[in-house]
């Protein structure tokens, strides 16, 4: 059992400081690689009735009913039409399955712990979302934080689907 234990502390440890970053418009963002299950293009998504308009609906994914949604919307940006580009990002918040919609993977960075600092408190309402930015040479990373993204409601929300 200890070393289970130890096995999880290292895959833990390999994760850490690991982001996936991707864009909404001009904007990159990451998120913990540690949340993220798997990058997939878009599927067809089914309409759910009286959602938000940020939540496009529910995708089939291999058996797992998945709720969708737009990271632009929901980030309270202009609708733009899905492209090649466009693609889901299933991640796991709170043992709830959600995929994201962005509008495209960047990559994979590491970005060590002195590289990212707290945001500035200018409009913190607004940025509530963004947990921490991290610095990649001469450009910056807005890390989020899904676990204030989606609120308890919402993920009951999407339970219950």
């Amino acid at each position: 059992m200890n070393n289970l234990a130890e096995v999880l502390d290292i895959a833990e440890d390999t994760q850490k400081g690991k982001f996936l970053t991707f864009l909404l418009g001009d904007e990159v963002y990451g998120i913990e690689i540690a949340i993220v299950i798997e990058i997939i293009g878009l599927h067809p998504i089914t309409e759910m009735p009286q959602m938000p308009p940020y939540v496009r609906g529910i995708i089939n994914l291999r058996g797992k009913i998945i709720p969708v949604v737009d990271m632009r919307l929901k980030f309270k940006k202009d609708f733009k039409e899905y492209n090649s580009r466009t693609c889901i990002v299933v991640v796991n918040i709170r043992d709830t399955l959600i995929g994201l919609i962005v509008d495209s993977v960047v990559e994979v960075v590491y970005i060590a712990d002195e590289n990212i600092v707290v945001p500035p408190n200018v409009n913190v309402i607004s940025n509530k979302y963004v947990k921490s930015i991290g610095k990649v040479g001469d450009k910056v990373k807005l890390l989020l934080d899904c676990e204030k993204i989606f609120t308890d409601e919402e993920l009951f929300v999407s339970m219950d689907i």
